[in-house]
């Protein structure tokens, strides 16, 4: 089991950047692929970025391409989730989630929640115009 605890949200207005965190428990983090989702009040969770168990490739989605960045290290057992020029769409609770499963994985895997087995409980992320 694999407990997942993200941190680093909060209240920003636009165009600053907040960066957010995901602890993970367990000696088997680093095999794992992970993700950034999001979710804003009346919509479905969404990708946003994902990143391999290496650190050697990763997904961005287009809506956040060039303003977010992920990252992982591996010693730590945690990821990263670098957001810049942030903007009020950008309002959402952002969760962490972890994908046991072996091997390379598509885009259209990685940005499917159904393939995530570990999430976490998910920190609030508010910019305000």
């Amino acid at each position: 089991q694999v407990q997942l605890v993200e941190s680093g949200g909060g209240l920003v207005q636009a165009g600053d950047s907040l960066r957010l965190s995901c602890a993970a428990s367990g000696r088997t983090f680093s095999t794992y692929a992970m993700g950034w989702f999001r979710q804003a009040p009346g919509k479905t969770r969404e990708i946003v970025s994902a990143i391999s168990w290496s650190g050697g490739t990763t997904y961005i989605a287009d809506s956040v391409k060039g303003r977010f960045t992920i990252s992982r290290d591996n010693a730590k057992n945690t990821v990263y989730l670098q957001m810049n020029s942030l903007k009020p769409e950008d309002t959402a609770v952002y969760y962490c989630a972890a994908d046991k499963s072996l091997g390379a994985k598509t885009t259209n895997w990685v940005r499917s929640a159904n393939n995530y087995d570990y999430w976490g409980q998910g920190t609030q992320v508010t910019v305000s115009s």
